[in-house]
């Protein structure tokens, strides 16, 4: 199996509400390379949610390029969508609950989102069996919701959105509600996902260790991409157009309408506050 690429170009997204239009995303551009682990992390109401609920194909842009793999997200049907969510794109939705069905047992909550898939030409499927093995739940094929411990109940859904051997899993807040214990156990079920398939695997969530663990985070503030991180180092990211959002500890400095000059001098790039002159 093969990740798929994710391509964001300037993605607007607004909610229409009688009290007022509300701009969730701002002009998102994010590319993400096939097989690497990404983290959208930042507060409640930052856009990271409505994002991945983009790139799911739940809902549509209002304006922007979203492409996974070689699909415009932005051109198929609805009916197009629903076949790519049943063997290309995983989906885990926040809480564990809501992936699973309680009544029935682990295997056949993961062959119910394997059917799809398994009538797909060339589609080779892994047995359910090997999925818990994935995820760190061996022997448990025959267990119910009821009988995991909350780690256990989330790698669980873990294991259905990986059921159809999809190129892009989205995770939203797999660890919330999680001691620490049971964080870990998700993100090392992460680990061995992207490692034995080499899946695409997108993250949302609000913590920072989360985002530390995976291979890249990418911070949403305010409907817009910010800053960056990359092997324990932070970088501010230059937008489509133009714009650059500045790390959280820089803008708690400064209030919203202060002036910087822009200092660029032998491919060094400085902003001075205020127009007063670079500290020697």
């Amino acid at each position: 199996m093969n990740g798929l690429a994710v391509a964001c170009r300037r993605v607007v997204h607004i909610y229409r509400a009688e009290a007022g239009d509300v701009v969730a995303l701002a002009g998102v551009d994010l590319s993400i390379a096939p097989g690497e682990t990404l983290a959208l992390v930042g507060p409640s109401g930052s856009g990271k949610s409505t994002l991945i609920a983009l790139l799911a194909g739940l809902m549509r842009p209002s304006a922007g390029l979203i492409s996974i793999g070689t699909h415009d997200m932005t051109k198929l049907t609805d009916t197009e969508i629903s076949r790519l969510r049943g063997t290309d794109i995983g989906v885990v939705l926040q809480g564990a609950a809501r992936n699973l069905l309680p009544y029935t047992t682990l295997h056949r909550n993961i062959a119910l989102a394997q059917r799809r898939a398994a009538h797909t030409r060339g589609k080779t499927l892994d047995h359910p069996d090997r999925i818990l093995d994935l995820v760190g739940l061996p022997g448990q094929g025959r267990a119910l919701l009821a009988d995991l411990t909350p780690g256990g109940r989330q790698r669980a859904a873990l294991a259905v959105g990986i059921a159809a051997g999809p190129g892009l899993l989205l995770v939203d807040e797999p660890t919330s509600r999680l001691d620490t214990h049971g964080r870990d156990e998700v993100l090392d079920a992460l680990d061995t996902v992207n490692a034995e398939h080499h899946t695409t695997i997108v993250v949302v969530t609000h913590d920072d260790h989360v985002g530390a663990r995976l291979g890249r985070a990418v911070t949403i503030r305010d409907g817009r991409v910010g800053a960056e991180g990359r092997d324990g180092r932070d970088f501010a990211v230059v937008a489509g157009d133009g714009t650059v959002q500045l790390p959280p500890d820089v803008l708690g400095s400064y209030p919203p309408g202060t002036l910087f000059t822009v200092e660029h001098v032998d491919g060094e790039v400085t902003l001075v506050p205020g127009g007063s002159e670079p500290a020697a």
